[in-house]
């Protein structure tokens, strides 16, 4: 019987149990179903995101990479060499150390500036000058801090390169002056790119910290001396540092260039001038090249290598015989008695006088209430046009000029290349004045008044001339009143020694039917030179006929200096400036030179000599 009242007690608990797991199995199923969609959600997300990174961003990140694991490092180009007109060389190039810094690479970067700066021995304000003009910039592209260091900071810097991450040396070609400042204001100096000068080139063309040119020939032709940049890709390690060079791009040197100059030449001029403040020109006279071009005191193109200091800048500026213009083109001064040669022309071209034509020189002469005086306090006596010339007499001039316009005058000095820009192929090339009635009243509305004429006639009053001016006039008158334009460029020349460009002689204006006028005029300067009383006769050769004209040009007027005891006593500002051109040989002229001297005083006694020391180097004479 118990066994028969178990069963029934047994059947109900299997019963229940089974009502119990059918419920859990449904909770089971909806749990398992959550955490399959979750589970499938989360793989999606995930799949998503490595899709969004590695296809989507895939091309992004792998440069990131590359830049991080790969430097992309620009190789500067050669500047093209520069030769005078023998094929000597003046310029080149040579390795410079400068030192950059990639801030990417340099976790602690105030550290590493302290660093550099003692040993740049530089003012920490200065690197942080030059970081913040490239904070635009990538982290990864290179900054450069300093440049053309000295062997010894180079070797410290490469024995400590563990302690100066981000710290690398770049070798980089710099200029190279094989004859130290030779015909520096034509030549000109490289500096730093600015930003002005970036904004202007092509994208890709330049980059900051650059160097260009920045004036002369180095800035007016930077395009054919610049070259082609090259390019080096490096892999670097996570401090920066190259581990191995990938592949690389040769870079292509700039063209070279040919001058007109004669390095001979140019050194005796400079040499001449030496503690002067002036300028010499010398010119081929039937063609227009340039044999010199010198400006004095030069400048200090070492100086402007690896960028030039501020105590080496405020030198030049403060140095009163002012070596930062060019002063063969951009010094404007009185013409003085050169200028009569102009005179002369115009008196004969409007048969005002003959050859013949005396004046009587007392050493005054007086126009109204005023008294113009002479050079020669006591006079000329009787003078005819070739006397005039080779003694320089301002009374005969004075005379002359009552019957001549100033408006004549002007007409007769813009044909000869005066008033008005030359065309050399340098900037800030400046046009003188010659003055007319039209322009004094446009200026200052007044009328001309004939005693202004009288000073303009010898070179005075408003008259102004560049020294490049006056040669360009000399040698038109020795030629036969052909004006060319001054040469300064014979080639250029490719990297593999070809030439690629040639500038012929070209032809600004021409004198015409006046051959007759010009010959009396080259008499006068012949006599000038090689006569008795001639004032120019410091420039005379013994077997060369010189032809030339000296001038002494007023920079203040005589009432400030009358008084003074001596020349020597008069303050060097106050000095007149010394002029003299001329041209030799006479009978067949094959080269024309003016000398300007600032406050040399007189043109015969300072700038004849120098003008003789060119012409016996020129035509390979000694002294007797």
């Amino acid at each position: 019987m118990n066994k028969n009242r178990s069963l029934p007690s047994m059947q109900k608990t299997i019963t229940r149990i089974n009502k119990l797991d059918e419920v859990e199995l449904f909770i089971l199923k909806r749990r398992l179903a959550a955490a399959t969609i979750f589970i499938l959600a989360l793989t999606s997300i995930i799949i998503m995101r490595l899709w969004f990174l590695q296809v989507y961003k895939g091309y992004e990140f792998e440069e990131k990479a590359k830049v991080n694991r790969v430097r992309e490092l620009r190789i500067v180009a050669p500047r093209g060499n520069i030769y005078d007109r023998h094929g000597e060389l003046l310029i080149t190039n040579r390795p410079s150390f400068n030192v950059v810094w990639t801030r990417e690479d340099a976790p602690n970067p105030d550290q590493v500036i302290q660093r550099l700066a003692k040993i740049l021995d530089e003012d920490i304000s200065s690197i942080l000058d030059r970081i913040r003009a490239g904070e635009g910039a990538p982290k990864y592209v290179p900054l450069l801090l300093k440049e053309d260091i000295g062997w010894r900071t180079l070797a410290y810097i490469e024995n400590n390169h563990l302690n100066l991450p981000g710290v690398r040396i770049e070798v980089v070609p710099a200029r190279d002056y094989l004859f130290d400042n030779l015909a520096s204001h034509t030549v000109g100096y490289l500096g730093e790119i600015n930003k002005k000068e970036l904004q202007r080139s092509l994208q890709g063309e330049y980059e900051g910290g650059d160097r260009v040119g920045k004036q002369g020939l180095e800035k007016l032709f930077e395009t054919q001396l610049r070259g082609e940049m090259g390019m080096s890709m490096l892999e670097v390690d996570a401090q920066g540092f190259e581990k191995k060079q990938l592949a690389q791009k040769q870079p292509l040197p700039g063209n070279d260039i040919k001058l007109t100059i004669d390095a001979d030449l140019q050194i005796t001029a400079e040499k001449a001038l030496s503690g002067l403040a002036g300028a010499v020109i010398a010119t081929e006279v039937k063609t227009g090249r340039l044999l010199v071009l010198a400006s004095s005191p030069p400048l200090q193109l070492n100086e402007f290598v690896g960028g030039i200091s501020q105590k080496a800048w405020r030198s030049m500026l403060d140095d009163p015989l002012n070596p930062l213009p060019n002063k063969a083109i951009q010094g404007q001064y009185p013409p003085a008695s050169t200028y009569k040669m102009i005179t002369a022309l115009a008196g004969l071209g409007e048969e005002i006088i003959t050859p013949d034509t005396v004046f009587n020189c007392t050493g005054s002469f007086r126009l109204g209430n005023r008294n113009f005086r002479c050079w020669k306090k006591t006079g000329h006596g009787e003078v005819n046009l070739k006397r005039a010339l080779a003694e320089s007499c301002d009374v005969y001039f004075y005379q002359l000029s009552q019957d001549l316009h100033v408006d004549t005058i002007a007409a007769y000095a813009n044909s000869l290349g005066l008033g008005k820009k030359t065309g050399i192929s340098l900037e800030h090339e400046k046009g003188g004045l010659i003055p007319t009635a039209d322009w004094k009243f446009k200026k200052y509305q007044e009328r001309w008044q004939l005693g202004e004429t009288l000073t303009i006639a010898i070179g005075q009053g408003f008259n102004l001339a560049t020294p490049l001016q006056i040669n360009v006039m000399t040698s038109a008158i020795a030629n036969g009143g052909i004006t060319y334009r001054p040469q300064l460029i014979e080639e250029i020349i490719d990297p593999d020694g070809k030439t690629i460009q040639m500038f012929a002689p070209i032809r600004n204006g021409e004198l015409k039917d006046r051959e007759t006028n010009l010959e009396l005029i080259r008499q006068g300067l012949i006599a000038a030179v090689n006569d008795p009383h001639g004032t120019g006769e410091q420039a005379r050769l013994k077997d060369i006929t010189v032809a030339g004209k000296t001038g002494t040009a007023q920079v203040v007027h005589l009432s400030h200096v009358e008084d003074i005891e001596t020349e020597e006593k008069i303050p060097y500002k106050m000095r007149d400036h010394a002029w003299f051109t001329c041209y030799a040989p006479a009978e067949n002229p094959e080269i024309a030179i003016t000398v300007l001297v600032e406050h040399g005083r007189h043109g015969g006694s300072t700038a004849a000599p120098i003008a003789r020391q060119i012409l016996m180097k020129y035509f390979k004479l000694t002294e007797d």
